[in-house]
């Protein structure tokens, strides 16, 4: 199989695929299967190009106790130590996270509890052209000191709060520029995560954007009186998919939908810690009937609800690319989003759907107002997220690698060798 950036063939050293090592924190597992699936997403369109072989290196928390009434610290304890996903091997090290007081030594942490492992895989024999790192802080920051470990080159994703919340704190910020500084290539996925990095003194030539894009294949319209039935809903409904914490907005969005006509109800997917006092506010703002928490819905269920609703709405306050919204658009159900960070990059034309003027409850009621009134076409929805397939990104990305890997090459017999800044500054700055 082979891409527009080339096939297998001529992808790596001697003829070979090229073998990327994914390092992250977000990615999927049996515990929690829908946690970091957009990376999980861009790795398995990159491995079935037929250019990449990938193992990956995604630790969590070391914790003891398996018991449930420990709660999440119990879920991270049950992860597998190994499992395969979708035929990528997966490998869970587990590494010394410290709650709330944490921040500042968790790079270190984080590699010192993925080296073994690294060096185990390598010895196993996977030996990585690449180490391919998601996440700024602290995955980036660790990668840059593993990858001078091994002597391999690296690659940072930057994906949103890593970079619009994180970097904004002077200790992260020194780390991450210092991972900036030492990495061998350097990806955004939106425009505006980019600007960032160059507002941190990061040269702007350095840095790809190469945006997320959206299975087609697995969000397309599924015929709706089907899919409502099989949700039970009635009447024009709003839908809104996401983890339950302050930043995704749930509560401004229960409150606009107090100023909408009391035929239109409003259906929650996702779990998360402000699941109780979102369900007091719709109680108290008498909406308890208009409201429905459906809990995690498994991400094959998606299309079908995003099929059943008349908008999808996101009121976040950051993202760096909201893969809901191309979810939404591909089962053919437009979007109400707030006007924050690489959501703008997304929702570009009207059959997207509508962005709202402010994140407040009456903005964003106006914007659902005026969808409602006048939506597009579903059919014109979906050709609109037909133009975010992962294509471009499959080849953006083999396209950096290899010009890595020549770089790399053509640095070797200089004097100190390959990486030798790296190694000189390999020390995580305080």
């Amino acid at each position: 199989m082979s891409t527009a950036a080339g096939g297998p063939a001529d992808a790596g050293p001697n003829g070979r695929p090229l073998r990327v090592l994914t390092f992250t924190t977000l990615f999927p597992n049996a515990e929690r299967p829908g946690f970091g699936v957009f990376v999980e997403n861009r790795l398995r369109k990159l491995v079935a190009s037929g250019a990449v072989e990938a193992r990956v290196v995604a630790p969590v928390p070391w914790f003891p106790l398996r018991s449930s009434a420990f709660g999440r610290y119990a879920t991270l304890a049950r992860v597998p130590a190994r499992e395969v996903r979708h035929g990528i091997e997966v490998h869970h090290p587990r590494y010394l996270a410290i709650p709330k007081i944490g921040t500042g030594v968790a790079p270190r942490l984080l590699a010192v509890g993925a080296l073994a492992p690294l060096k185990a895989i390598s010895g196993a024999g996977f030996e990585p052209d690449l180490i391919d790192a998601h996440y700024f802080y602290p995955d980036g920051v660790a990668a840059v000191r593993l990858a001078a470990a091994l002597g391999k080159p690296v690659t940072i994703t930057a994906r949103g709060t890593d970079l619009n919340l994180i970097a904004d704190r002077p200790g992260p910020r020194r780390r991450i520029q210092w991972a900036a500084a030492n990495a061998d290539g350097l990806i955004t996925v939106c425009r505006a995560l980019k600007d960032k990095l160059v507002a941190l003194g990061v040269e702007a030539e350095r840095v790809r954007v190469l945006r997320n894009g959206v299975d087609l294949d697995l969000f397309r319209p599924v015929e709706r009186e089907e899919a409502r039935r099989r949700f039970g809903i009635e009447g024009p409904t709003l839908v809104s998919v996401g983890y339950l914490i302050a930043r995704k907005g749930h509560d401004l969005t229960i409150r606009a939908l107090g100023a909408l006509s009391d035929a239109v109800s409003l259906v929650i997917a996702g779990e998360g810690p402000e699941r109780r006092q979102l369900e007091a506010l719709a109680r108290s703002l008498g909406l308890g009937t208009r409201v429905r928490f459906l809990g995690n819905v498994a991400h094959e269920a998606l299309p079908a609800l995003y099929s059943a609703a008349e908008a999808m709405v996101l009121a976040s306050s950051r993202e760096g690319w909201a893969n809901v919204l191309l979810e939404a658009m591909a089962c053919g159900t437009p979007v109400v989003a707030t006007n924050i960070w690489g959501t703008p990059e997304v929702v570009t034309a009207p059959a997207a759907g509508r962005l709202a003027d402010a994140r407040t409850p009456q903005a964003i009621a106006a914007a659902i107002t005026a969808l409602l009134a006048d939506p597009p076409d579903r059919a014109a929805t979906r050709a609109y997220a037909e133009g975010f397939d992962w294509r471009a990104t499959t080849e953006g990305q083999i396209a950096l690698f290899r010009e890595i890997l020549a770089r790399r090459a053509a640095a070797r017999p200089a004097a100190g060798g390959y990486r030798a800044g790296v190694m000189a500054g390999a020390r995580i700055p305080s």
